[in-house]
């Protein structure tokens, strides 16, 4: 199965990133941990600007 270039902690509904005094915090609200912009998990539930990219790209492609 082919890896979505999209699928990403950044361009999920629940990361959250915050500028802080120490530096940029990020931060997943449905794990409940800190994590990365980078990172993948299964639980990825792409935001709906992804979602139309994700789309598009398939459409172009067909």
């Amino acid at each position: 199965m082919k890896q979505n270039r999209f699928h990403a902690c950044a361009t999920c509904i629940h990361f959250l990133a915050e500028k802080t005094e120490q530096g940029m915090s990020y931060y997943c609200q449905r794990l409940g941990y800190q994590t990365k912009p980078n990172y993948t998990f299964n639980c990825w539930n792409p935001k709906e600007h992804i979602k139309k990219l994700i789309d598009k790209e398939r459409r172009e492609s067909c």
